[in-house]
């Protein structure tokens, strides 16, 4: 065997055995005791070199040529050998000089006898690629074979194709030749899947009499059950010393329907009322007296008295009917399970279908379906760039979308309005009402009835009868063949009358109250939601009401009119009568144009005809700032919720309570299939009731980042006698920007959240002092901000880089518990929603007009059984630390005032001195006198022997 190690192209380094002949043995004439000598490699010579002779070719040496080698002759695979070269002449010397360079290391050493005796003076190497001959190289020891090679005439590719389908084609039989059996290990299979007896087998032995072999044998019936012993019964039993597994059986059935005929008879019993008297079994006296004093009941007290005075104890310091394990995963889902903390995303909507950039202004989940989102778009633009496209924006629609989770590309309802729409709300008392407000100052008002039924059937995986769980989108098919429908709007506000620019925030006041001009307030006649508060950047708050107003008439004055208009209908006949006809033709025109104007589109609702452009607020405050003739810009503001909710105290949330109210007002309307707001003239003749000790007070955020706290009660002016909005109770300036969110807790309704430039702050209700909690300023600037519904210590807050900081003031109230990107751009709107006690989501909106919704997760949405207390002593706390802070600050104040009265006495303070205090004085000063000049002339050696002693003395 001959070893040769090599490398190919792109694989490792390998040995490959070449088989050669074995090496002769050396003659026996040759001495065996010879020194021993480095070997030489003398049988490598000796060896024949492998040919394929075999395969009709005796001048082919195949040769393994390693990276070595062919760098050497230049004969490198892939680089000099391709498959356009695939051979290379090498001069003989140059191979012999390898030979001698590197002896039984060099490749060509198996062919060194072929080199020596090749009579020319280059060999001929060819690459062979496909290994045809065994190996990576082959050497062609003669001349002849060399020039067959060299000289052999290329074909052309379409004629070897030619060859070979020609060669495919004819088809010769060969017959089998037999050839000896060489094992491969198949016996050794065979011999395991035959069956081999494991088990002796059982030999039994029978037996009779040799008198009886051969005997004539008859046959007979006999009857088996009339003989005792004519029956013989071979039962089956189990054999312990042979065990059968049976591994395959064919069996066949016939599946048919299994019917069963029952029948029962219920016995009714005639009901009878029955009593029974009963007592306890008890010891007698006697038996009593013996169990006390026999030894077995003193042995078990003392025995059980120790156990049971330890199980008393246990029972007075813990309580165990608490469940441990409830608690315990109550507390690590709010608190210590870490990795269940960020929104996940679960849907995106985005309107593909508009040409122009638009962003989404505000967003509203739909109060009563669910999965059922509605979202308001605004173009991306300045004021300048308004006015410059003011004609291609008239083109372009504005709208409010209906987005469902069944369908996110295509909206499922699209609501028209004259311009952009900055705010909206749904109706509380009917959510087929909506109201928003435009960037010109308009009030606009839907009506979406007549398309209800088209947005409750909507595959949402649940409906407003009964919730469900959502399913994913996959499993939600959209209804291809639904278009999406555009709904008008059925009433605006006037313009002259109205706001002067955007309004930028509206409320419904709830339907326990409404307001009159001067802002007093009284109980509602309708028993709905009348009644509307926006705030728009011209300065102004407006309150609106839906009803017409109609002034009161007396019945003299309806006398007189119905008299008056008789008679002008009567003079206007006679005139038309006398004018002829071309008056007649005259007044055709005017008649049609009139009918032409109260012509209502058949595609528009007359809910609210009587307020189209005509609609005028009810009243208007202006915040003035003081004694300037500017007043404060509102643009978020908040008023007090109904005080029946206010009183409500349990787990659920407020707006769950106004979800079932909802519902429960939605379904009386269609069970008496009466829309009120049909008909809106029915409440107003009823008589107004006031409502005593009503908070009129309401929170306003402004342009400029102030806090207002005022009333929205009008007064009038002593000197005017117009009515003037009152003076502002406080002002606090604690945000450096824009307010963009006023809003109250769902838990607690006297705490209010305020979001607006760099920083957040927190509020109490009639705490004038200043702001329970205001944050340090943020790294970009907040955009918007929402309290969290289920849990009162968490809230969002979006900002301008795509950033939503969650703060949960039980977990850290300096900086937010945790923020999350979700998107790249600013966030202007979020709002949370609550699908099911286990499922919560929250609806993300950006300047780019996508609409992000995101699971809320188990720790952000499920409260801890004390959170409520906790977040409650919290506030708490921080009202006595404030009063604290200003108690201080009175104290201080005071203290200055003090000092200052004292310095001030100090230096306009007189000495009114008596006769005798003056001459005391002056007498002292006149003693000291004498003092200095004695002891000047004793320092100077001018004074009295007499003086000096005495001086002496004295020192």
């Amino acid at each position: 065997m001959h070893v040769k190690s090599f490398k190919l192209p792109g694989i490792n380094t390998f040995n490959i055995r070449a088989m050669a002949p074995k090496p002769q043995k050396s003659p026996k004439g040759q001495k065996k005791g010879k020194k021993k000598m480095k070997p030489q490699l003398p049988v490598a010579e000796e060896e024949e070199p492998m040919n394929m002779e075999s395969m009709g070719h005796p001048e082919i040496y195949p040769l393994v040529l390693t990276t070595k080698t062919q760098e050497i002759f230049n004969c490198r695979v892939e680089e000099d050998m391709t498959d356009e070269q695939t051979y290379k002449l090498i001069k003989k010397e140059d191979i012999l000089a390898d030979l001698q360079n590197r002896a039984a290391v060099s490749d060509f050493h198996p062919v060194k006898k072929i080199v020596r005796e090749y009579p020319g003076e280059e060999l001929l190497l060819v690459y062979d690629k496909d290994f045809k001959y065994g190996l990576n190289f082959y050497l062609i020891g003669t001349e002849e074979g060399k020039e067959n090679f060299l000289k052999t005439p290329e074909v052309p590719e379409e004629q070897e194709e030619f060859k070979e389908y020609v060669q495919e084609e004819v088809y010769i039989y060969k017959p089998p030749v037999s050839k000896p059996w060489i094992s491969l290990g198949s016996e050794k299979e065979i011999e395991e899947e035959s069956v081999q007896e494991s088990e002796k087998r059982v030999t039994y032995m029978i037996s009779r009499k040799r008198s009886e072999f051969g005997a004539p044998v008859s046959f007979r019936d006999q009857n088996a059950s009339s003989v005792k012993d004519a029956y013989i019964e071979c039962t089956s039993y189990p054999d312990k010393n042979y065990i059968l597994t049976q591994a395959e059986k064919d069996v066949s059935l016939q599946v048919i329907a299994e019917v069963k005929d029952t029948s029962t008879q219920t016995k009714w019993a005639f009901p009878k009322n029955a009593t029974t008297q009963y007592e306890p079994r008890e010891f007698s006296e006697e038996e009593k007296n013996v169990i006390e004093e026999s030894k077995s009941f003193a042995d078990f007290f003392n025995n059980v008295s120790t156990s049971v005075e330890i199980a008393l104890q246990q029972n007075e310091i813990l309580n165990t009917f608490i469940d441990d394990w409830k608690n315990l995963a109550e507390e690590e889902s709010t608190f210590g399970d870490k990795t269940d903390t960020h929104l996940k995303e679960f849907q995106s909507f985005t309107d593909l279908h508009s040409t122009m950039e638009k962003m989404i202004t505000c967003v509203s989940w739909h109060p009563t379906i669910y999965g059922l989102i509605v979202v308001s778009v605004a173009v991306r633009l300045s004021y300048e760039e308004r006015v410059q496209n003011s004609g291609r924006l008239l083109l372009q629609p504005s709208l409010l979308l209906f987005w469902s989770f069944s369908d996110p590309i295509h909206p499922q309802l699209m609501l028209e309005s004259p311009d952009d729409i900055f705010c909206f709300e749904f109706c509380p008392s009917d959510p087929n009402i909506i109201a928003g407000g435009c960037i010109n100052g308009q009030i606009v008002m839907w009506d979406i009835t007549a398309h209800a039924d088209r947005i409750e059937n909507i595959k949402t995986g649940g409906s407003r009868s009964k919730k469900a769980t959502l399913k994913p989108m996959f499993l939600l098919e959209p209804d291809s063949n639904k278009e999406t429908m555009y709904i008008r709007h059925c009433a605006v506000s006037s313009i002259e009358n109205g706001h002067r620019k955007v309004i930028t925030d509206i409320h419904w006041l709830p339907d326990s109250f409404e307001i009159n001009r001067m802002g007093a307030v009284f109980e509602n006649r309708s028993g709905i939601n009348c009644q509307l508060v926006t705030c728009s950047a011209d300065c102004t708050i407006c309150f609106w009401d839906i009803r017409p107003q109609k002034p009161a008439v007396t019945a003299a004055a309806a006398a007189a009119a119905a008299a008056a208009a008789a008679a002008a209908a009567a003079a206007a006949t006679a005139a038309a009568t006398a004018a002829g006809a071309n008056n007649t033709n005259q007044q055709q025109p005017a008649e049609k144009k009139k009918e032409e104007n109260i012509e209502i589109p058949f595609d528009v609702p007359s809910t609210f005809l009587h307020l189209d452009l005509s609609w005028k607020p009810l009243s208007r405050i202006k915040l003035s700032k003081g004694d300037t003739s500017l007043d404060h810009c509102p643009t978020k503001l908040s008023l007090g919720e109904d005080p029946f909710l206010c009183k409500i105290q349990g787990t659920s949330s407020i707006h769950v309570l106004l979800k079932d109210k909802m519902l429960s007002q939605i379904k009386m309307l269609k069970a008496a299939e009466i829309n009120p707001y049909q008909n809106l003239d029915l409440g107003i003749a009823n008589i107004l009731k006031p409502i005593e000790d009503f908070c009129t007070k309401f929170f306003v955020g402004t342009e400029e980042g102030e806090v207002i706290y005022t009333d929205w009660k009008m007064e009038r002016d002593s000197e005017t006698g117009r009515l003037m909005a009152k003076k502002p109770v406080n002002l606090y300036t604690v945000h450096d920007g824009a307010v963009h969110t006023v809003q109250r807790s769902p838990f607690f309704n006297d705490i209010i959240l305020t979001v607006g430039g760099w920083n957040v702050a927190i509020w109490k209700e009639e705490v004038m002092t200043g702001p329970l909690l205001q944050t340090c300023c943020a790294p970009k600037r907040y955009t918007a901000g929402h309290w969290s519904l289920t849990r009162p210590g968490v809230f969002y807050i979006g900002r301008e880089d795509g950033y939503v900081d969650i703060w949960d003031l039980l977990e850290k109230t300096h900086e937010p518990a945790q923020s999350q990107n979700i998107c790249i751009t600013m966030i202007t709107y979020i709002k949370p929603w609550t699908f099911s006690s286990k499922q919560q989501f929250i609806a993300i909106a950006d300047y780019y007009g996508t609409l992000h919704i995101l699971e809320i997760p188990w720790t952000l949405s499920h409260p801890s059984s004390n959170e409520v207390s906790s977040v409650n002593y919290y506030f708490e706390r921080e009202v006595r630390h404030l009063e604290y802070v200003q108690q201080r600050k009175e104290i201080r104040e005071q203290e200055k005032k003090d000092m200052a009265l004292e310095l001030v006495k100090k230096k306009a303070k007189v000495y009114h001195k008596t006769k005798e205090q003056m001459e005391v004085e002056l007498k002292l000063e006149y003693e000291s006198y004498l003092e200095l000049e004695k002891s000047v002339l004793f320092s100077l050696g001018l004074g009295k022997v007499s003086e000096k002693m005495s001086y002496l003395d004295l020192h």
